[in-house]
């Protein structure tokens, strides 16, 4: 036994130095972690140059732009590179005794800080893999019954109101839906491709036959001001600057347009081009908040509620978990599996010794 594992050993050295001798300057493993040069002068313009470099969403630019602009002004406009743990950890802990944010943000500021350093200094120090990030509390999502779900969306009208329904019929997330293309729903399969979803996933999902009505009249609405925006000769919808310099007219093409278009034109903050971009996400969360009061339901719903109650009353319904979690685009499923703690928990699982008296 002890002449196989030296025999092993000797094997895993001989495989390692010839790694290491394969691995020369300007190889291909060290050509992978090269990063173009910063062509901005100013912090905040060099922090977005990488940001975008790295393909991050617009919502994390903007939020890392915003934690590194506060850990400067909070540390008296000193330049980050002349700062280092001490000054991180002081910020940090203020955020979290004077501020009193939650767990999530306070994860947040840490993660720009540390993309900072990283990314755009391109430093990784010890000190920078010390910090103890906080622990998420576990929560159980908060859930809608059946008939809370029905009485909620009977309160809303309009396109708000199809919107809410395809929200809780599809599982999919509030900007997956915001972001649907015209080319991405088919009525002879009855189905609805998600696109760069959660992590950059397409995924598909079912098209319910309740939402095929509205949903054809909705496009019917939104093809009128596409027609209207092609008529003025206004700039397409956003597609992506890869595939905008592939296909130049892509934009301007109906399969391309928003399901949900806005009924207003805004200036893409970006490209800084004035078009018309989705619904304003404001525009549904606004409208759920109106119909969860009007329906009397005294607790906290949100948009996203409506996808937890989705996929706990597939669960409810007999469907397997592993169905669930591809439609709910999830990685592992153990993300999904805090659904069966909401039906284990709930009130048909467990009877009361109370009523057993």
């Amino acid at each position: 036994m002890n002449g196989l594992l030296r025999l092993a050993f000797h094997a895993y050295t001989v495989f390692m130095n010839s790694y290491k001798q394969t691995t020369k300057p300007g190889s291909v493993r060290e050509r992978a972690s090269v990063r173009p040069a910063l062509t901005s002068g100013r912090l905040l313009d060099q922090l977005r140059e990488r940001i975008r470099y790295k393909h991050y969403s617009l919502r994390t630019e903007q939020q890392y732009v915003y934690w590194v602009r506060a850990f400067v002004r909070f540390n008296g406009l000193r330049h980050p590179r002349e700062m280092g743990a001490p000054e991180v950890e002081r910020f940090l802990s203020w955020l979290a005794a004077e501020r009193k944010v939650a767990v999530s943000t306070h994860k947040q500021a840490l993660a720009a800080l540390l993309f900072l350093y990283r990314e755009v200094f391109e430093v990784d120090l010890p000190w920078m893999t010390e910090f103890e990030r906080p622990k998420t509390p576990a929560r159980l999502p908060s859930v809608l019954s059946r008939e809370e779900v029905a009485r909620v969306l009977a309160c809303m009208e309009g396109p708000v109101g199809d919107l809410a329904g395809l929200v809780y019929g599809t599982g999919m997330r509030l900007m997956e839906a915001l972001r649907l293309r015209v080319k991405d729903v088919d009525f002879e399969r009855r189905l609805i491709v998600v696109r760069e979803g959660k992590g950059k996933k397409d995924r598909v999902v079912m098209l319910p036959d309740r939402c095929s009505a509205s949903l054809r009249a909705q496009l019917q609405r939104a093809h009128r001001l596409w027609a209207q925006d092609r008529a003025q000769g206004l700039p397409g919808v956003e597609i992506g600057e890869a595939l905008g310099r592939k296909y130049p007219r892509a934009g301007e093409s109906w399969a391309w347009f928003w399901v949900w278009p806005s009924p207003t034109l805004s200036v893409d903050p970006r490209s800084g081009i004035r078009r018309r971009h989705h619904l304003y996400e404001e525009r549904l969360q606004r409208g759920l908040r109106s119909a969860v009061k009007q329906a009397g339901i005294a607790r906290h719903v949100t948009v996203h509620t409506l996808r937890h109650s989705f996929a706990t009353h597939l669960l409810e319904g007999g469907y397997d978990i592993r169905s669930v979690q591809e439609l709910l685009g999830h990685s592992d499923v153990s993300t999904t599996m805090i659904y069966t703690h909401v039906l284990n928990r709930g009130g048909h699982a467990v009877i009361s010794p109370l009523d057993r008296l």
